[in-house]
C-alpha cells in the first residue's frame, strides 16, 4: 500500500498542475471521461514561441492522456485577419510536431450566434447602445464604483431587433452603435457591466465575405465556439481569469437558449453528438504566459517590427516567431524541451532567454553534421608541401551519432584559416599560431609557423599570408598524429576548392532584458548588432549538398543552417547559436 501511495505520488509531481486538473476530470467520469481540447489563435499575425507553449499544453495533453485536440481560428475581426495567417499557423503546428483532429472557424458559427444574440434581444438580455466607445468606457466605472447606465439600456426590445438588424446592412456605420448584453453595471467583475457583444465593422471577411457586416466579439463567440464544438477543458493564459465568469455566465445562458430551441423542435440547428444532454461543459484552466528577455510577445509590436521594415519580414531569423526560429536554425524538438523545462504555473514570469539557446545547443549537438567555415579569413601557405598536390581527408559528421557516417575534405598547400587564429606578436598563453608555435590543423597534420619569416603584409599594415610547415607524420590516423603539442586545434578550408559564401550573425533582437519594463518605445531598444552580415567567408563544398533548414556546426564557431535565400550560386548561412554564451554576466 505505502509503495502504490509512493508511485501516485511521484506520479502526480511529474504531471503539471494543468495535467492533474485533467486527469481528476477523467477519473471522475466528466463528461463521459472524454477530453477534447483546442487551440483557438486569432489568425492576425505569425504565431510565436509563446504560442507554442500554449500548443505543446493544448495538444500535448490530449496526447498524453488520449484525447483529442482540434484547431479552430477566431476569426471575429475581419480588419486584421487574411488567409496567410491561417495558412502558416497550420504549417508551424505541423512543424511542431502536432496535429489536429480538426479545424474549425469562429466563422462557422456566425448563424447560430446571431440567432442567440437575437434571443438574447428578445429576453430583455441585450440591448442597442448608439454612444461613442469613449462613453462606454466612462460609464462603465471603476473596480470600486459602480458604472452609470447607459441612456440606451431600456430602449424597447422591437426597436433593439430593428436596429440590430440595421447593424448588419451594407449602409450602417462603424462606430454609430453596438450590441450590449444587459447584465450587471454595478458588478465587481468590469467584464459584466454591459460588455460589447456585437460591433459593425465594413470589411470583407476571409472566409465569408460580405455576408457579415456586424461580428461578435470575442468574449461572445469564444465560450459558446467551445461549447458548440463539446470542447471539455480550455487552457489558456493567465489574463483570462477574469474573463472566466463571463464565459460561464453566456454558457449558461446558451445552454437555456438551446434548451428552448429542443423543446420547440429545433434541436437540428445543433449538433446533437455534440451538444448533448450528458454534456457536461467546458472546465477552463489558466497558466502563466511564456515571457522572454530581449524579446516582445506582444502581436501589435512583432506587427510593427514587421511593416515598418526594422526586420525583414514575420520569418526574420531575430524575431521570436515559430518560422523565424525554423528559418534561423532551431530545431522543433529544442522549442519543445525549452517549454517543458520551465514548466507551467500559475504565476508570470521572464524567463530568461539564454535557457531557450541551450536548450537548442543541447539539441542541436545531437543532430548537426560538422563543417569547416572560414568566416574571417587570412591564408595560410605550408612552405614544405609540394606545389600542386592535393589529398582527401575525412572528416566525421556528427561524433555524437556514428550512423551519420563521414564525408571527404580536400588539402592541399594553401588555406584559408581565421585571422584570429594567428598572431604576428602572441602573449604568452595565446595558443594559437604564431611564429615558432605549432598547433594541429582539424583533421589534418600538425603544422608549424615559420620564425624568420611568418606573415606577408599588405601596404596598410593587414596581414595577408601566414607561413608554416607541416610534419607529413602527424596525419590524422597516423601513429605520429598523438605527438603532444601545447598548441590549440584550428579550423580550416581548402584554398583550391573553398566556396565564397555570405553569413548572416544573428544576436538579440533587442538590447534590454525587459523590453516591456524599461519604459521606452521598443523602436529604441532595438540591438543595432543583432545582424552582422559577412561577404567573404569561405566554407568547404560539401556545403554545396546542403538544404535549408539542415542543422550544421561550424567547427569552432557555432551553429548554422542554410537560409531561404541561398541558391547553388549564392550560398548563404544563418547563425544560429554560438557553441557558449557569449552573454554570461
Amino acid at each position: 500500500m505505502e509503495e502504490k501511495n509512493l508511485n501516485q505520488s511521484e506520479e502526480k509531481k511529474s504531471l503539471s498542475f494543468v495535467e492533474q486538473f485533467v486527469k481528476e476530470d477523467l477519473e471522475a467520469g466528466k463528461n463521459g471521461s472524454r477530453l477534447q481540447t483546442r487551440f483557438p489563435p486569432e489568425p492576425n499575425g505569425y504565431i510565436h514561441i509563446g504560442h507554442a507553449k500554449a500548443i505543446c499544453m493544448d495538444f500535448g495533453v490530449a496526447e498524453k492522456f488520449g484525447g483529442v485536440c482540434n484547431l479552430r481560428f477566431d476569426d471575429t475581426n475581419p480588419t486584421k485577419e487574411n488567409t496567410e495567417y491561417v495558412e502558416n499557423i497550420m504549417s508551424d503546428i505541423k512543424w511542431l510536431g502536432f496535429q489536429w483532429g480538426n479545424i474549425y472557424y469562429a466563422s462557422d458559427y456566425f448563424d447560430k450566434l446571431w440567432d442567440f444574440a437575437v434571443w438574447l434581444i428578445k429576453k430583455g438580455l441585450a440591448y442597442v447602445d448608439e454612444q461613442t466607445s469613449e462613453q462606454i468606457a466612462e460609464q462603465k466605472g471603476t473596480p470600486t464604483q459602480p458604472g452609470v447606465a447607459s441612456p440606451f439600456r431600456d430602449r424597447p426590445i422591437e426597436e433593439n431587433l430593428r436596429l440590430f438588424e440595421h447593424m448588419n446592412t451594407p449602409e450602417a456605420v462603424e462606430g454609430s452603435m453596438v450590441l450590449r448584453a444587459k447584465l450587471d453595471m454595478a458588478n465587481p467583475n468590469m467584464h459584466f457591466r454591459d460588455p460589447i457583444i456585437y460591433r459593425i465593422i465594413q470589411i470583407p471577411h476571409h472566409r465569408t465575405g460580405t455576408k457579415w457586416h456586424a461580428y461578435p466579439m470575442y468574449d461572445f463567440a469564444h465560450g459558446q465556439s467551445d461549447y458548440f464544438e463539446g470542447v471539455t477543458h480550455s487552457i489558456c493564459t493567465l489574463e483570462f481569469v477574469p474573463h472566466r465568469p463571463l464565459y460561464d455566465k453566456f454558457v449558461d445562458l446558451l445552454r437555456e437558449y438551446i434548451k428552448e430551441q429542443k423543446a420547440e423542435g429545433k434541436a437540428g440547428d445543433f449538433n446533437p453528438d455534440i451538444v448533448a444532454d450528458s454534456y457536461d461543459g467546458t472546465r477552463q484552466i489558466e497558466f502563466n504566459r511564456l515571457n522572454l528577455t530581449y524579446n516582445v510577445m506582444s502581436k501589435r509590436k512583432l506587427k510593427a517590427l514587421v511593416d515598418e521594415h526594422l526586420v525583414s519580414g514575420w520569418d526574420d531569423p531575430r524575431m521570436p516567431t515559430v518560422c523565424g526560429m525554423r528559418r534561423r536554425g532551431y530545431s522543433s524538438q529544442s522549442i519543445r524541451n525549452f517549454i517543458d523545462s520551465i514548466g507551467y504555473t500559475k504565476f508570470d514570469a521572464l524567463n530568461d532567454y539564454a535557457l531557450l539557446e541551450a536548450s537548442v545547443r543541447d539539441d542541436l549537438n545531437k543532430k548537426a553534421t560538422r563543417v569547416s567555415a572560414v568566416l574571417n579569413p587570412i591564408k595560410l601557405v605550408i612552405t614544405n608541401y609540394p606545389e600542386g598536390q592535393s589529398e582527401q581527408l575525412e572528416a566525421i559528421n556528427n561524433p555524437e551519432n556514428e550512423a551519420d557516417g563521414k564525408h571527404l575534405i580536400s588539402f592541399s598547400r594553401e588555406l584559408w584559416i581565421e585571422r584570429d587564429d594567428f598572431m604576428e606578436v602572441a602573449e604568452k598563453k595565446f595558443q594559437r599560431l604564431a611564429p615558432g608555435k605549432e598547433v594541429r590543423l582539424k583533421n589534418a597534420y600538425i603544422i608549424k609557423c615559420d620564425e624568420e619569416h611568418p606573415c606577408d603584409k599588405d601596404a596598410e599594415g593587414n596581414i595577408t599570408t601566414v607561413y608554416a610547415t607541416y610534419d607529413p607524420e602527424t596525419r590524422s590516423g597516423l601513429p605520429g598524429a598523438d605527438r603532444k603539442i601545447k598548441g590549440k586545434t584550428l579550423h580550416w578550408v581548402d584554398c583550391a576548392t573553398a566556396v565564397a559564401a555570405e553569413v548572416r550573425l544573428y544576436d538579440r533582437l533587442f538590447s534590454v532584458e525587459s523590453v516591456d519594463a524599461d519604459g521606452r518605445d521598443f523602436r529604441e531598444l532595438l540591438n543595432p548588432q543583432s545582424l552582422v552580415v559577412l561577404n567573404n567567408a569561405y566554407v568547404e563544398p560539401y556545403l554545396k549538398e546542403k538544404q535549408a533548414g539542415d542543422f550544421l556546426q561550424f567547427q569552432r564557431i557555432g551553429y548554422f543552417t542554410v537560409d531561404l535565400d541561398s541558391t547553388p550560386d549564392h550560398l548563404v548561412f544563418n547563425k544560429t547559436v554560438g557553441l557558449k554564451d557569449s552573454w554570461k554576466k
